[in-house]
């Protein structure tokens, strides 16, 4: 019982040993990032065997609109948990207790927004994106269910980005690995025993992702040690607000970005037809596994990064960069090794179409280089954001997904008319991507970026 009150403890990443100190926050955020992924990987792989290419297609299409909103929520949960780290790591407890407060506000109006006004562009924007005729109903359908149920999701980003500030990295795990099973229950229940396809899959994730994000008010509460809690805290004062829109907003609009660059090319994937959606249906859940390790130290380092600069410490920074540079790449290159040698048993999970599995296949070998980039690239990103420069990668999003991969996807197509054309454009920009995140690491300006400033800074 006391080593597993150890583990949902606040960790200090102030003290110790830099590399102990990130793989104690790690391991559970890598653990939960793969059950996170389970929530829409479950949906593809019950849509791809009993439903069909088409429903799987569909979940596909509506990836990159979906993306785009997500993103937006995602951007005030990365300042908010920047906030919450360097607070902490200032042990400022006022503070701590308005950001978290003014986060779960601001979080609230936003999902109100987004479940409102989000379902009367889904049509149109579809449309526009070309999205293949027989698809079209699925993936209107699957997209306004999510939407309805969207606070249920941003609730979690939110609530788990303050219990990953704060250190605890543990206690999302756990409700992470609870609501993906349930997930996991429920696609059995409304896909295979009701007969209910997208829109099974959609309901059966928004109920697991209320059930996930209940339980991290639950855990946060029980916090109280670090931080305080009441309505008056809820009410949002000037200051939080605008420091958390100082890093939220360019964080969500470099991500939003992104995610502009993907519906910009979703009309090229969209080209070559259901079978090639299909394939990169497949493609982007391999990915979203083989891509976590990179995402979780990147998470861990900017809460590392977060709470030293808070401390004035930042000659810790400095040596917690090179030792998650070892521990990132090291694990790309072997999950690398893994996804070529049982690529097509992980694909065949998800249909039973040959032509769809060795179209994947191709993909995913042509991607291989830009996973090791990116596991640099992750890095030098979560200690610039952890610091509190959210300008610079705002800067490194438009000029790798608008200036480089958009017209890098167009310009391939155009010249090999071949649906590997779109991925190559892809591992261009995440080449270029990890270029960009040394250069302006090296630059340095992140160092003078703390929200608690420090004469030694």
């Amino acid at each position: 019982m006391q080593r597993f009150k150890d583990l949902t403890t606040a960790i200090d990443m102030t003290e110790g040993r830099p590399w102990e100190k990130l793989l104690l926050f790690t391991v559970p955020l890598l653990v939960g990032n793969v059950f996170q992924q389970l929530y829409s990987t479950a949906d593809a792989i019950f849509l791809g065997r009993f439903v069909g290419d088409n429903a799987l297609a569909a979940v596909g299409a509506v990836i990159p609109f979906f993306f785009l909103i997500m993103m937006l929520l995602m951007g005030v949960a990365v300042g908010s948990g920047i906030m919450v780290a360097q607070y902490f790591g200032a042990k400022s407890r006022e503070d701590l207790s308005y950001t978290i407060g003014t986060s779960i506000t601001i979080i609230t109006i936003v999902s109100l927004f987004m479940m409102i006004f989000g379902p009367l562009i889904t049509r149109p924007v579809l449309v526009l994106l070309r999205t293949p005729y027989e698809i079209l109903e699925y993936a209107i359908l699957y997209t306004n269910i999510m939407l309805w149920g969207i606070l249920g999701v941003a609730y979690f980003n939110i609530l788990s980005g303050i219990l990953r500030g704060l250190g605890d990295s543990f206690s999302p795990l756990l409700y992470l690995i609870f609501t993906s099973l349930l997930n996991i229950v429920l696609n059995l229940f409304f896909i295979v025993i009701m007969g209910l396809g997208v829109f099974g899959a959609a309901v059966g994730t928004v109920v697991a992702q209320f059930i996930s994000s209940i339980l991290c008010f639950r855990r946060l509460a029980q916090m109280q040690d670090v931080f305080d809690m009441g309505w008056h805290y809820l009410w949002p004062k000037k200051q939080y607000v605008i420091q958390l829109l100082k890093i939220g907003v360019p964080t969500g609009a470099s991500q939003a970005i992104f995610s502009i660059a993907m519906l910009i090319t979703q009309p090229l994937v969209n080209y070559f037809g259901a079978t090639f959606i299909a394939a990169n249906v497949i493609v982007m859940r391999i990915d979203g596994f083989v891509m976590m390790p990179a995402f979780s130290f990147g998470n861990a380092i900017s809460v590392y990064a977060g709470q030293n600069i808070g401390a004035g410490k930042l000659d810790r920074v400095s040596l917690g960069v090179k030792q998650s540079l070892y521990m990132a790449i090291g694990t790309a290159v072997v999950i690398v090794a893994i996804l070529l040698g049982l690529g097509h048993h992980i694909a065949a999970l998800f249909t039973q179409t040959q032509e769809v599995i060795d179209l994947g296949m191709r993909i995913l070998r042509i991607l291989v280089p830009g996973y090791i980039a990116m596991a640099i690239a992750m890095i030098m990103w979560g200690v610039i954001r952890g610091a509190g420069d959210a300008i610079s990668p705002l800067w490194g999003s438009v000029i790798n997904s608008i200036l480089i991969r958009v017209p890098a996807a167009f310009i391939f197509v155009y010249f090999m008319n071949r649906p590997e054309a779109v991925i190559y454009s892809l591992l261009l920009a995440w080449i270029c991507n990890t270029i960009i995140s040394i250069i302006i690491y090296r630059i340095g300006k992140w160092r003078k970026m703390g929200i608690v400033k420090h004469e030694s800074i």
